[in-house]
């Protein structure tokens, strides 16, 4: 199933919610994430996190902070037999920072810079993907793209449930990623199931 994406958000949906999280020391994950991220990895599919990083633009971290924090996410992951195909982030902020930091980018979620990034570097099918977050930005950039969407209900999710609803498209509610990628494995295999009996 390598012509399916499958975007993560990072804070509040693989790892726990941290406002701005700085130090890799801090970076936990949540119960069961790399579960649902080793078994989409077995699946063959690629496995993208993108994730807005405004802080970088607010002067609270700087670049080297956040690749610290994602080398930290990979070894956890790796620790569970897990991996991510990449990871982007958006360092850019339309109102805070220094020039190189403050503008109108392209990337940052609900913007489709970072999905389109990735189906161009990995050559899979926006419209067979799916993304999932917690915040209304993922499930907008999901819809934006032409992906599957799936709200989690760790991190923000709980509140912005129902902001999300208003604001964009939500396919599915799941409980955490790991209720989310079990959504989506049954999504896949019907699509699977209906491709055979078509061909």
């Amino acid at each position: 199933m390598n012509s399916v994406g499958l975007f993560l958000d990072r804070d509040g949906t693989i790892n726990t919610e941290v406002d701005f999280l700085t130090r890799p020391e801090d970076l936990q994950l949540i119960p069961n994430a790399a579960e649902a991220i080793r078994e989409a990895n077995r699946l063959g599919i690629i496995v993208v996190v993108i994730t807005n990083q405004s802080g970088i633009a607010r002067g609270l971290m700087s670049e080297d902070d956040v690749q610290a924090v994602h080398q930290r996410l990979e070894e956890l992951l790796a620790a569970r037999g897990a991996r991510v195909d990449a990871i982007y982030y958006c360092p850019h902020h339309p109102d805070y920072g220094t020039p190189q930091y403050r503008k109108a980018c392209t990337c940052r979620k609900p913007k489709t810079g970072m999905l389109e990034r990735a189906a161009q570097e990995f050559g899979f099918d926006l419209r067979s993907s799916f993304v999932v977050g917690d915040r209304w930005v993922d499930m907008k950039a999901g819809e934006l793209a032409g992906c599957g969407t799936v709200l989690v209900l760790t991190g923000y999710g709980a509140t912005e449930r129902e902001e999300c609803e208003k604001t964009a498209r939500v396919d599915h509610i799941a409980a955490d990623l790991y209720a989310a990628w079990l959504y989506i494995k049954h999504r896949l295999q019907k699509q699977q199931q209906t491709s055979e009996r078509a061909t």
